[in-house]
């Protein structure tokens, strides 16, 4: 499958599970370059799976058998969303070059949460 990135400012529609992928992504490179202590190792396990979590469950409510299976599987996106927030707070970054990123993806986090929040409020 072909990777694309688009973005609001090029004018192009924004794919939400693709951009539910790319916070992934960028999650799992920044949990590479964590210092690894106990408590890292802990965190970055649970954040891993809530911000893969938040694009897989995106993509099973696209799938959705009914429109309760659509809010439900929209639902369970929101809450990984505030999980991946809520883990990436946590983490010890230790390197200032990181902390930009680690922010970057706090907003991400928050941002996905949000628009979750949104297709939910609709879909009901």
């Amino acid at each position: 499958m072909e990777e694309k990135s688009k973005t609001a400012s090029s004018g192009k529609r924004y794919d939400l599970e693709d951009r539910c992928f790319l916070f992934a992504r960028r999650v799992r490179v920044l949990v590479g370059q964590l210092k690894l202590t106990a408590a890292n190792v802990e965190d970055s396990k649970q954040l891993i799976r809530s911000s893969g979590s938040v694009g897989a469950n995106y993509i099973e409510a696209n799938e959705a058998l009914s429109k309760r299976d659509f809010v439900l599987r929209a639902k369970i996106s929101r809450k990984e969303a505030k999980e991946s927030w809520y883990w990436l707070r946590l983490l010890d970054i230790g390197v200032s070059e990181l902390e930009c990123e680690r922010q970057a993806l706090v907003q991400e986090a928050g941002e996905l949460a949000k628009i979750f929040d949104a297709i939910v409020r609709k879909s009901e």
